[in-house]
């Protein structure tokens, strides 16, 4: 493993690794410690007691964060006659059909949010393999493969998050910027853990939530104490 920086090294001394703090603490040390020269992202990872392989344990899905991300969204959809104009008339920044498949086909990924009505899927379905790896790919359970584009490109301009189990059992969402103030942070934060605890499986046994963390884009996690919220 690379040796981390002298920075990070600094800021990891201000980190009590033994001690789950309370959730605004926490953020509020997350901020402290981060010492990026940019507005960094402030992320949660939630480690959670499913097992992936079972269907019924996989989490995925979307939320709108209350206080935004801080990052403003790049959207794009694919969309034809009625449905392309609403999109347009919501915000969506690219919207397309064929010409939009093989732009991207082509290279083309400045985007951050791909919506798609359902009648364009086939078309969409070629770009799989592209978007699938980036988790670009629209989504039913993501809300961004849908007839009411409107609301999904509205909804990704204001704020909204995905979320998904990696194969550890990890989601891993952010929750806005350094910059925000705690509050800010900490409204968005509840929402994920609201939506967590609200998605537990049923078919899990014991503890669903085995740890909780928080960090900026280089400054090291901060355990929270999960049974504060």
């Amino acid at each position: 493993m690379a040796k981390k920086g002298k920075k990070y090294q600094d800021a990891l001394k201000q980190v009590d690794a033994d001690k789950a703090y309370a959730p605004k603490e926490a953020l509020e040390l997350v901020k402290k410690v981060d010492f990026a020269k940019f507005d960094a992202t402030v992320e949660t990872v939630y480690n959670l007691n499913v097992d992936t392989k079972q269907a019924d344990q996989q989490l995925r899905g979307a939320v709108v964060l209350p206080n935004g991300t801080g990052k403003e969204q790049t959207v794009i959809v694919f969309a034809k006659g009625e449905k392309a104009k609403e999109a347009e008339a919501a915000g969506a920044d690219v919207v397309g059909e064929d010409d939009l498949v093989q732009r991207i086909q082509g290279g083309w990924l400045d985007f951050d949010v791909a919506i798609a009505t359902p009648d364009m899927m086939g078309q969409v379905g070629r770009l799989g393999r592209v978007l699938g790896p980036k988790n670009l790919m629209p989504n039913p359970k993501t809300g961004t493969v849908t007839m009411n584009v409107t609301k999904a490109v509205e909804e990704s301009k204001a704020g909204k998050v995905t979320y998904r189990t990696d194969r550890d059992g990890n989601v891993h969402v952010p929750i806005g910027k350094v910059s925000f103030d705690e509050d800010k942070l900490m409204g968005n934060l509840n929402m994920i853990n609201d939506t967590i605890v609200r998605l537990r499986p049923a078919s899990v046994k014991g503890a669903f939530i085995k740890n909780v963390s928080v960090s900026s884009t280089f400054g090291p996690g901060v355990k929270v104490d999960f049974t504060q919220f």
